[in-house]
């Protein structure tokens, strides 16, 4: 059957927080951008029409950080299950750190990934570039070239940056690029291989420490380099109030930085890790019920910019080991919508608030186009049940990676069309 290249939804309550719509709005799709919002146009003839009622049609989600485990780790994940899984979830747009192997640090490794990602069909996958030479922080990467093969983001990805005088010069190149740098704010030393919030959780349970200080320290370091030189930072993976402080100031000093913050660090505690599932294990790691409290706070005035997945797909041997050897990371792609509606429920956080830090922010930062749905721009949007409950399990997961504290579990949301471009990249098997 030929793809659809007029489409109508109609019925749904329309949430498009870039033009401030939140009512029931239909949609007219053509050629794979938006053509008109509310009426149908005069002649317009759709080759496919979608009944959206008593569900929520928006932009498609972009992801800011997603792990794919291709190129390198396809033991993990591949490109083709993890942008099965993205489709599924409303991601139409993800993001990938460059800590593959081999590293992106070449157009070559760009292009392949990006290419790879184009011919399967699913969701677009943007690359982000290395910010030095295979990560190693001595010798920085060929920026201009990456920039040209379709990196608009630079990244050490969790590699440490130790000298201060290539971080400077990195930025300063990437400023010059008109490049954004993507940093995670993580002080090597201070992080000490540790696996736990430095807390009395953690002493409790043997269990070495991260202190708060291995990300402040190092967001102090970043936002002073970024007023030095000038460059647009972006910090990923908020996990402390100190740090939402922190960005607030900078931003109202009038700093290029926007942060980001994982979902699930709006949800979990170190109190989590009292039964030692190794599925909490996480870096940076589950901190204290203040900390989640600001990161909600954050996210809620915009200090804030953009909620992410930071998707680590493992294989089931990862999990396996004494809690402090196993590997950091929850599989989270498809809990990215049940836990962003249940934020909004539980968190007294605005849902036009939340989509927002799942589309125009996220596209914002990335330089890219998305994240609304303005007629003439590409027809990248979801549509999904907000009140339909679905069980994590093998039936309805499509990642490799199955490391997640929702395993057996309900969870209410779930998309029921995923298109990008106006190609329709996931339909809900229960859908007519």
């Amino acid at each position: 059957m030929p793809e659809p290249s007029k489409i109508s939804i109609c019925g749904g309550r329309l949430i498009d927080p870039a033009n401030g719509i939140d009512a029931q709005r239909d949609v007219h799709i053509a050629e794979g951008k938006i053509l008109q919002i509310g009426a149908q146009p005069l002649g317009f003839h759709p080759d496919l029409r979608i009944d959206a009622r008593d569900q929520i049609l928006c932009p498609g989600f972009i992801d800011l950080c997603a792990r794919l485990g291709e190129p390198g780790a396809e033991h993990k994940a591949t490109i083709a299950s993890e942008t099965q899984a993205a489709a599924a979830s409303g991601i139409t747009i993800l993001c990938c750190p460059p800590d593959t192997q081999p590293v992106i640090d070449t157009p070559a490794v760009a292009q392949l990934i990006a290419q790879r990602a184009e011919r399967l069909g699913k969701s677009r996958v943007i690359p982000a570039g290395a910010l030095t030479q295979g990560l190693q922080g001595k010798q920085l990467s060929e920026m201009a070239a990456l920039k040209a093969a379709g990196c608009p983001i630079l990244s050490q990805g969790d590699a440490p940056l130790r000298n201060m005088q290539v971080a400077r010069n990195a930025l300063e190149y990437a400023a010059t690029f008109e490049l954004s740098v993507m940093l995670r704010p993580q002080d090597a030393d201070l992080h000490n291989r540790g696996c736990a919030h430095e807390g009395q959780v953690s002493a409790r349970l043997g269990l070495p420490g991260i202190p708060e200080a291995a990300e402040t320290v190092a967001l102090a370091r970043d936002l002073a380099l970024a007023e030095q030189t000038g460059a647009r930072i972006h910090i990923r993976g908020l996990s402390c109030g100190r740090s939402v402080e922190m960005i607030a100031d900078a931003q109202a000093r009038g700093l290029p930085v926007t942060a980001d913050v994982s979902l699930h660090q709006l949800f979990f505690t170190e109190e989590h890790l009292l039964g030692f599932d190794s599925n909490y294990h996480l870096d940076p790691p589950l901190r204290s019920l203040a900390d989640r409290e600001a990161l909600r706070q954050g996210l809620a005035q915009g200090v804030i910019g953009a909620l992410c997945s930071d998707h680590r797909p493992h294989e089931a041997d990862a999990k396996l080991a004494p809690f402090p050897s196993t590997e950091p990371g929850i599989s989270s792609l498809e809990t990215l919508l049940p836990l962003s509606l249940r934020l909004a429920e539980e968190g007294g956080i605005p849902l036009s608030r939340i989509l927002e830090a799942l589309t125009r922010v996220p596209a914002q930062i990335l330089g890219c186009a998305g994240g609304d749905l303005t007629p003439g721009q590409p027809a990248d949007l979801c549509i999904f049940d907000p009140k339909r409950r679905w069980k994590v399990d093998a039936a309805h997961w499509h990642s490799q990676g199955r490391n997640t504290p929702f395993w057996g579990k309900a969870l209410r949301g779930r998309v029921t069309w995923t298109l990008g471009k106006g190609r329709i990249l996931w339909k809900d098997p229960h859908e007519a």
